[in-house]
């Protein structure tokens, strides 16, 4: 048998991050069904559960390929030019707690208690070895978002002890923001069937929850790479990757990732914009974070699991690296 190896660098990434006039990816006529749920509680790190960025619960629904309503596939085409067009829909909600839930008056320097409840509108435009994606997100920070009754709802459902300070959480705000990025997928490996490839992807957002800039990189190892576009946590980065296609039978990878923020506004660390003596912190303008998982896709089903590590969010911020597992199912119907 006989063996083929084949590197895919330089001119090739060249060409993928460069051109815009890329083939078209196969049509897709099924929907993709997504639940994502994030925890700290699920961490690498000794003591760093339930608190900051606590959880992260998602549901989202992605369209098949080009049967958007006319209206919104202009749209789509005018935005984003060539391509497999898609819409996606969600609905998440974050919970952030300070370091101390048992303080019924979160100490000054402490992250202030937060929920969001937010809903999630995207076009998402595909090449070959692309992906754009444009959307809005929505919502209610504040009692609204339900923090505190889920929360303390699961910790009740687990005998599990409450946070005593959400009496202290921000303030009841509308939220509204735009987001925007790329990704694109760049083949540097073929050994014996086993494939790597590169994904830099760059996103950013305006509005009044948060306002950053984000620019990542992904090393991916394994087999039907070209059926998806890697996997996002909840948090800020590029949006909409639920799509996937699976173009062999089993397909698998392992992954690693880097990412950097560049951070001009976050609500829940700032403080509500409607309150002026809400609780706050000083935020930090540049985050980091290290992601590594794995996904798997088989009969329409696609499984991954991630490990996270984010560095501090801002100045007053203890326990240096913060660390959360983020786990996502998705269904194709």
């Amino acid at each position: 048998m006989r063996s083929r190896l084949t590197f895919s660098i330089g001119a090739t990434a060249v060409l993928a991050l460069s051109s815009t006039a890329m083939a078209t990816p196969l049509q897709d006529p099924y929907g993709t069904w997504t639940v994502q749920g994030e925890n700290d509680a699920i961490s690498t790190l000794k003591g760093t559960s339930d608190q900051y960025y606590t959880s992260g619960l998602r549901i989202n629904w992605t369209s098949g390929t080009d049967n958007l309503p006319r209206p919104i596939a202009k749209l789509n085409h005018i935005l984003m030019g060539d391509g497999v067009q898609r819409i996606s829909i969600g609905l998440q909600q974050i919970i952030d707690t300070p370091r101390d839930t048992q303080a019924d008056n979160p100490p000054q320097g402490d992250r202030p208690y937060a929920g969001l409840l937010l809903g999630t509108v995207n076009l998402i435009n595909d090449t070959d070895l692309s992906r754009t994606v444009m959307g809005i997100q929505f919502g209610m920070l504040g009692p609204s978002g339900l923090g505190r009754q889920v929360q303390n709802g699961f910790h009740k459902a687990i005998s599990d002890t409450p946070s005593t300070g959400w009496s202290h959480q921000l303030a009841n705000q509308p939220i509204f923001q735009v987001q925007a990025g790329r990704i694109w997928r760049v083949p540097v490996l073929n050994v014996y069937g086993i494939h790597a490839d590169v994904l830099p992807a760059i996103s950013g957002a305006a509005g009044d929850y948060r306002t950053y800039a984000d620019v990542a990189t992904t090393f991916r190892i394994g087999q039907g790479l070209d059926s998806d576009f890697g996997n996002a946590t909840i948090g800020p980065g590029l949006d909409g990757t639920d799509a996937f296609r699976a173009t062999r039978p089993f397909a698998w990878y392992f992954y690693g990732g880097v990412e950097g923020q560049a951070v001009g506004y976050d609500v829940t660390l700032q403080g509500s914009t409607v309150r002026p003596n809400a609780p706050h912190v000083e935020k930090v303008w540049d985050v980091g974070e290290i992601h590594a998982g794995v996904a798997v896709m088989w009969h329409g089903v696609r499984l991954s699991y991630s490990q996270n590590w984010q560095t501090a969010q801002f100045e007053t911020q203890k326990a240096g690296l913060f660390n959360y597992g983020s786990l996502k199912l998705s269904v194709k119907f």
